[in-house]
């Protein structure tokens, strides 16, 4: 049996075959949404999808876990007990939580993973949801290293989930309400219009503009694999890919280049080892730089770092190829010695500080001829940075059936009294044995050969042969028509085996009356819509608990809490001034639409705020 702490390489899925893909290059669990109370409201999927993948996953003893995790309406509780109840019995292995009124509801014996929308930043509060029945948490994005290892070490009974990449929200997750504010549109119900995206101008209290026209709350994409291991020694069991609303080709590629780092990990740490079964041969190599990305950070990490947003752009770029050496007449030639395709997509900052986008036309002789629509050269400048943001021969690689993930199978082959029996006995231990009567016949010539050819022939199924043994009491004559119906028949019957073993997580303890909540007073950023909600909250000692900005919204709030900081990435922070610029606070944000927000800066706790 296998032995050491899991590690869990955790994925996301728009729909049942994104999910698939997914287990295929190398995930040991997928989490996707449900038709209704996902936080991507554009990416639900019917129960009968998701018992499809369920099937899929568990072959592999992998793990699928499903987004309840918007607030409820008082009108929704009882349709979305209904659907948790579907969901249970459509095989699912979590749930992912963000209103408590879950809590209340008469539940399945499912597990429930507090969801990134939680906010959750401490000890105190994993503690909390530990004593709710939580037997997971999903932490904050914002959380660095020594803050993740000090919450593992005070509440080490509780699986810590950590997103290690892709998009990021400025603000803490569950705590922006500014899409819901200017749009109608609430993130905290799966309707983010992605305020952070849009271009601001910052002005000073003088009405100066010190900033025009940039995506100001617009950050870079996260990528912590040269953090894997670090972070597994800081006590995270499961490692988050961001992305449900995705291409499948992202999440094949990311997948495959997360579980390939993964494993390399784990081939030095033998203490350690993946949640799931099997080996996943990826026909690709794998390259996230190649996949939709704005730039790369690894956010809070190892501390506040100054290469987290990304002002110009929030479209991807993609992979920087170099920079450009010679403009032509409708070509360009790049340093480097990456090569390009006919059909890539490439782009740069051009000088209006717009990301400018062509496509190649044809590559002859080191020239890179550009497709033009008009026949106008782009004003590209020498020593421009130009990234390719879609590789032609790449994207054809991984529309194709890219990978397929084997659990390996030792087969025993031996005669019997009466006949012939088979043996297939997999990685995880489990066994199946068939046994047919058969006269026997003496063969003239060696049949050992044919016998293991014929019995590791498991093209389509989710094995692979690994030592076959052949005993005999001779030489003989067996039909290769009865080696592979022998062969079909341990195949099912280990396939049912598999999944007869498979055992879903464990649920959490009761929720405990006894246990109180961190704090007295809930204000809107406890995202209470529904009365049952209230309740728990009641029940947990809270005294004043408000209602969610969804259903009243105050005169005057923040909209948005971010441990990015405009003025530090402007380089005029108090504490690490590397700009002379002078400005006169308080400063604000204004969008294009003319809409004013203004930043207060608690700098004591190193925090950004947004507000009306």
């Amino acid at each position: 049996m296998k032995v050491g702490k899991t590690i869990e390489l955790l994925s996301p899925a728009r729909n049942l075959e994104c999910g698939i893909q997914a287990i295929k290059h190398g995930a040991d669990a997928v989490y996707i949404g449900a038709g209704r109370f996902g936080a991507r409201q554009a990416a639900g999927n019917s129960v009968e999808d998701i018992a499809q993948l369920t099937r899929f996953a568990h072959f592999y003893g992998a793990k699928i876990y499903v987004t309840v995790n918007t607030i409820l309406k008082d009108t929704e509780l009882a349709d979305a007990e209904k659907l948790i109840w579907q969901l249970y019995e459509a095989g699912a292995d979590a749930l992912l939580v963000q209103d408590m009124a879950v809590l209340k509801m008469k539940l399945p014996p499912i597990a429930l993973h507090a969801s990134t929308q939680c906010d959750v930043r401490s000890a105190d509060k994993v503690r909390f949801l530990a004593g709710c029945g939580f037997t997971r948490v999903v932490l904050a994005r914002e959380l660095s290293l020594d803050e993740i290892r000090s919450i593992h070490e005070a509440c080490p009974q509780v699986e810590l989930e950590c997103f290690v990449h892709g998009a990021l929200c400025v603000s803490y997750s569950g705590q922006c309400y500014a899409s819901q504010y200017c749009f109608g549109r609430s993130a905290n119900r799966g309707e983010c219009a992605q305020f952070c995206r849009l271009k601001f101008d910052l002005v000073d209290s003088d009405n100066n503009v010190i900033v025009k026209g940039k995506h100001l709350l617009s950050l870079r994409d996260m990528n912590r694999m040269e953090s894997l291991e670090e972070l597994m020694d800081a006590g995270v069991c499961s490692f988050k890919i961001e992305g449900r609303l995705k291409e499948t080709s992202y999440v094949k590629n990311v997948t495959a280049a997360y579980s390939k780092a993964l494993d390399k990990v784990i081939e030095r740490r033998q203490e350690y080892r993946r949640a799931s079964s099997g080996h996943s041969e990826v026909m690709f190599t794998p390259n996230v730089s190649k996949s939709f990305n704005r730039g790369f950070t690894d956010y809070f990490l190892y501390g506040r770092q100054a290469d987290i947003w990304s002002p110009d752009t929030p479209k991807s770029r993609g992979e920087l190829m170099g920079q450009v050496r010679v403009v032509g007449r409708g070509w360009i030639t790049i340093s480097g010695t990456k090569s390009f395709n006919n059909g890539d997509g490439l782009c740069y900052i051009g000088q209006d500080g717009e990301l400018k986008g062509y496509r190649v036309n044809r590559v002859e002789n080191g020239r890179i001829f550009l497709y033009l629509d008009n026949g106008d050269m782009p004003s590209i400048k020498a020593g421009t940075d130009v990234y390719r943001n879609f590789d032609q021969e790449f994207e054809k690689a991984l529309a194709k059936e890219s990978a397929s993930r084997k659990i390996v199978a030792d087969i025993l082959f031996e005669e019997t009294a009466t006949g012939y029996g088979v043996t297939m006995t997999d990685e995880d231990g489990n066994v199946a044995t068939v046994t047919c009567d058969w006269k026997k016949e003496d063969a003239r010539t060696p049949q050992e050969n044919n016998i293991r050819t014929q019995l590791s022939k498991l093209g389509n199924t989710g094995f692979e042969a690994g030592k076959i043994e052949v005993k005999l009491g001779g030489e003989r004559f067996i039909p290769s028509s009865f080696l592979s119906d022998i062969r079909r028949q341990v195949v099912t019957l280990l396939e049912n085996k598999r999944m007869d073993s498979y055992v879903r997580p464990v649920q959490g303890k009761a929720d405990d009356k006894s246990n109180t909540y961190p704090v007295k007073e809930l204000t809107y950023l406890g995202n209470v819509m529904n009365a049952q909600a209230r309740t728990f909250y009641s029940d947990h000692g809270v005294e004043k608990v408000d209602c969610a900005f969804e259903k009243s919204a105050p005169d005057s709030a923040v909209i948005m809490f971010c441990r990015h900081c405009i003025k530090r990435s402007l380089g005029i922070c108090p504490k690490n001034r590397k700009q002379n610029l002078k400005v006169h606070e308080p400063m604000y944000l204004v969008s294009q639409d003319g809409r004013r927000f203004g930043l207060r800066f608690d700098c004591s706790r190193c925090l950004m705020e947004v507000y009306y």
